[in-house]
């Protein structure tokens, strides 16, 4: 459980098992990482709780117990790109992540009473700090190259770095005040003004 939006699995029998595998993982460890403390529960024990095996639990979950935390980290980035890359015909690119986020910060996912004690968990965890950061760059570096391809611009374009930082900001300062959703919206609006004023000039010249 992590930033995104509620996800529905899809596809045959064997992938909605799989699903339901890696969900009950996800769910067992949550439960106890919020019961008793990240530091005191083992890999094994959440094995247990979910009725697999410790080699079944690295199976989907490879990086380990910070990974179990952000089960959903491959989604999050790919809903976060095709919000851009797949936006309707006439939607700028500030407006369709600002309709993503708000769509988060809306989600009934936001609402579950186990968001906040995640926050709370990965705040006060030092490995999962750590995780989310290395998390967070990843999908900085995507969102980038996204917004650079989507504008003709150079992968390494200042500009669609600088965006990508201070767009995906935007989540973490809406979760401190107590509309997150006029956040989002006036931090978007902030963001839209300097975006559509820089994106519309001529780059840098390559020689």
């Amino acid at each position: 459980m992590d930033e995104t939006i509620d996800r529905a699995p899809s596809g045959g029998r064997r992938a909605r098992k799989k699903a339901a595998t890696r969900q009950a993982l996800a769910d067992a460890a949550l439960r106890l990482f919020l019961e008793r403390g990240y530091e005191h529960v083992g890999v094994r024990e959440i094995a247990e709780v979910a009725d697999v095996s410790v080699s079944t639990l690295f199976n989907y979950f490879p990086q380990g117990k910070e990974a179990l935390v952000f089960d959903e980290d491959a989604d999050n980035e790919d809903a976060l790109i095709r919000a851009v890359t797949d936006r309707p015909p006439g939607r700028t690119i500030p407006e369709a992540l600002r309709s993503h986020f708000t769509g988060f910060v809306t989600s009934a996912h936001t609402r579950d009473p186990r968001f906040a004690g995640l926050q709370q968990l990965v705040r006060q965890t030092p490995a999962l700090r750590a995780y989310a950061r290395a998390m967070s760059l990843r999908h900085e570096t995507a969102l980038a190259s996204a917004l650079a391809d989507e504008t003709g611009r150079p992968h390494d374009d200042l500009l669609c770095a600088a965006y990508a930082r201070f767009t995906l900001d935007t989540l973490a300062f809406a979760g401190t005040r107590p509309d997150p959703v006029a956040a989002v919206e006036q931090a978007c609006l902030l963001l839209e003004q300097g975006w559509t004023a820089s994106v519309t000039r001529p780059g840098p010249d390559p020689a």
